[in-house]
Order: C-alpha cells, then structure tokens, then sequence
C-alpha cells in the first residue's frame, strides 16, 4: 500500500540533494537511490559513463517460479538531475520545504518528484509481497538535462537494457504523452567583407546577410500533415553573434536555430530546403547541424496507453493522451524500436521556474496510479512463490 509519509519524506530527501546539471554530478542522489533501493531488499547497481556522472538500476523480479510464461519486461525511468536552480527562489530549491499542500525545490516537478514515486511504488510492491508476471526494471539516469549522453544513451546502445516497453516518467498534470516534435538544432555561418564604419559601402556586412537568411527561415512554408496532438512546425533563433566592433563593418556573423518538426516529416528533406533556399540567395551560408532528433508516434491503442488510462481511472480523471512540443527521451527508444510512452505527476508549468513545486496530493495519487498500472500491465498474484 502507498504510503504518503512515506513519499513525502522521500521527495524531501531528493530534493534535498544538489544534482544540477550543469555542471552535472549525480553521484551523490544516485547512491542515495541505491541506498533506499537495497534497504528494501532489491539489488541496485551504480553504472557511471563519466566520472561522478552516475545512474541507478535495479529490477523487480518477475515472478517466474510460478509461471510457464516467458517474462516481458517493462522499464520505468525517471532522471536524477535538474537544470540549475538559478536566483529569486522564496523557498530554499535545496529545502523540500512544505507549504500549502505543495512541496517547493529544483527538480520537484522535473523530475525528482517522479523519482520519488516510483522508489515508493517499488517499497510498496515489495512490502505487499506482489509478484508480477513480467519484471520491471528501474532505471534513474543521469544527465538527462544536457542530451542523455552519460546516462540513458549508453544503456540503450550497449543493450544494457532491453525491456519490452518503456515508461518515462517526466511529465507532469498526469498527462500520457504519446507522440513527440522531431528537433534540428543548427548553426548557419555567414561572412562578408570587412571596412571601415564609417563607409559601410565598401564592405558586406556579414549581420544584414544573416538577417536575410533568418527572414527567409521565418517565412519558409514546409509541407505537412495536420496532427491530433501536435502543433504545427515551428523555427527559433535562439542566438546570434556576429563582427568585432561598432565601428566596422562586420565580416562574420554566426546564429542558431532550434526547428521542430512533426511526424511524418523528414529532417533531412528539411535541412535540404533550407539549404537550398539559402543557395538562392547568392552569398555562401555554411550550415553545421548540431543534433537531430527525428519526431515520435505510438498507436494509442497501445497496451501501455489502455493500461495507463485504466489505472488512472477513479484516481486521476484528468489524465490525457497529448503530445510534446518538445524533445524528451522517448526519442532514443524509438532508435531501438522499443515501444515507449511518457508520463508523470508534476505540476504543469513549473518545470524549470523559480520556486518550482509538486503538489503532494497529486505525487501521493500519481503513487497509487503507477502501481497499479503496473499490476494491471505486468500482472500480479499477491502470494508467495
């Protein structure tokens, strides 16, 4: 049975633990984590990819002496670190502090909130002695924030795991996020010809070029089909730099573009059309792309999606298929082919922002509807083996 001091405590326990990434040190909430999990009786292992950059696994065991069936197994998994907690906080982001019902501190809703429901979910199913059919593997992941690159990435590629399905746990409002945006995050390098200030005319200025560029991006048309869950295609210059004093004509300029994109488009046909509508321009424009990350879909008919929406029922009524606007890991899932859905029980809008919170009532519910949309999609027997 969930137990709600319990899962207060542990949220104040996370949270009361630095992991902000940057610079990125999980080391510290990771052998927190497989502290809690050994205490329990199961068997964590610590894997680190980089110094001090640690993750978390561990497996619930299928409850094989007493079935011919072959186990599936389903991962669940949320992060270990957050983005830094910044300035102009009323409660102390390293407090776990309790006011009004809410619990206040970086990584409450993202993601350590999560973190913590699923420790209790697991304490829960240990103390009440359920075996599932199908094992569950847990996995805490470190630099989730900067790319995944030292955390769930490498379990994936070096088939470290290999569930049957995934569940991540990083959202919030008990949404069931079944379909992502692709992302292309690139650099475009224009150069001109230096001159004096003062006579503009005898140089190129490299700024009004990238200007060109950036207005042709802003009103560049991509063909597209209409998603249920999605909004259309969208492009952001998030940075731009460009000559080395007010008083010369700039011979470089430099600006990065973050563009999402829907399923059912090709991130490669679309960096194709820039490309060549840049080309139309006359002036040499340098593209270096920095990531892509193609969009991602799961049928909603999904047995993970009608498990999820069923164990909802009577506890969370809210719960929605939506989509994400913006990357999340289910991105590396699809590389793999493993099936994969998000979800989670933070509160919407305060990922990321000062005086970041979760409500304890919807951590204490999120609890009793992971566990039981792990008894309804693993199966249970409450008896020992």
């Amino acid at each position: 049975m969930i137990n709600k001091k319990r899962l207060i405590k542990l949220t104040q326990d996370v949270l009361r633990i630095n992991s902000e990434n940057p610079p990125g040190n999980e080391a510290a909430i990771a052998h927190f984590v497989a502290g809690y999990l050994k205490r329990i009786g199961l068997a964590p292992k610590i894997y680190s990819f980089s110094r001090d950059r640690d993750n978390v696994l561990a497996v619930l065991p299928a409850r094989h002496a007493c079935s011919r069936k072959s186990p599936r197994s389903i991962l669940i998994t949320p992060h270990l670190d957050t983005v830094p907690a910044g300035r102009g906080w009323r409660f102390d982001p390293f407090g776990g502090v309790l006011s009004g019902g809410k619990i206040y501190g970086r990584g409450a809703s993202d993601c350590k909130g999560n973190l913590a429901v699923c420790l209790e979910v697991l304490s829960s199913l240990v103390e009440d002695g359920a075996r599932l059919e199908d094992e569950v593997i847990f996995l805490a992941t470190a630099d989730e924030e900067t790319g995944s690159a030292k955390g769930l990435i490498p379990f994936l590629e070096k088939r470290i795991i290999r569930p049957a399905c995934a569940l991540i746990l990083d959202s919030d409002g008990f949404d069931i996020i079944a379909a992502q945006k692709g992302l292309i995050h690139f650099k475009v390098k224009v150069t001109g010809r230096r001159a004096h200030g003062a006579y503009p005319q005898r140089g190129i200025n490299a700024i009004d070029r990238a200007c060109r560029l950036i207005d042709i991006l802003k009103k560049m048309k991509f063909i597209y089909k209409k998603h249920r869950f999605l909004k259309p295609p969208t492009i952001n210059i998030g940075m731009i730099r460009g000559g080395d004093k007010v008083n010369i004509v700039a011979d470089w300029c430099e600006f990065e573009v973050d563009l999402r994109f829907l399923p059912g488009m090709d991130g490669r046909k679309i960096l194709l059309q820039i490309r060549r509508a840049f080309d139309s321009t006359g002036f040499a424009a340098k593209i270096d792309v920095n990531d892509i990350q193609q969009p991602y879909e799961i049928d909603v008919r999904h047995p993970v999606i009608c498990a999820l929406k069923a164990a909802a029922e009577g506890i969370a009524p809210r719960s929605e298929i939506k989509g994400s606007e913006g990357a999340t890991v289910i991105t590396f899932f699809k590389k793999m082919n493993i099936p994969a859905v998000a979800t989670g029980y933070g509160a919407r809008g305060t990922a990321h922002a000062t005086d970041e919170y979760a409500r304890i009532s919807d951590l204490y519910r999120g609890a009793r509807v992971l566990e039981r949309f792990l008894k309804i999609f693993a199966g249970v027997h409450i008896e020992s083996c």
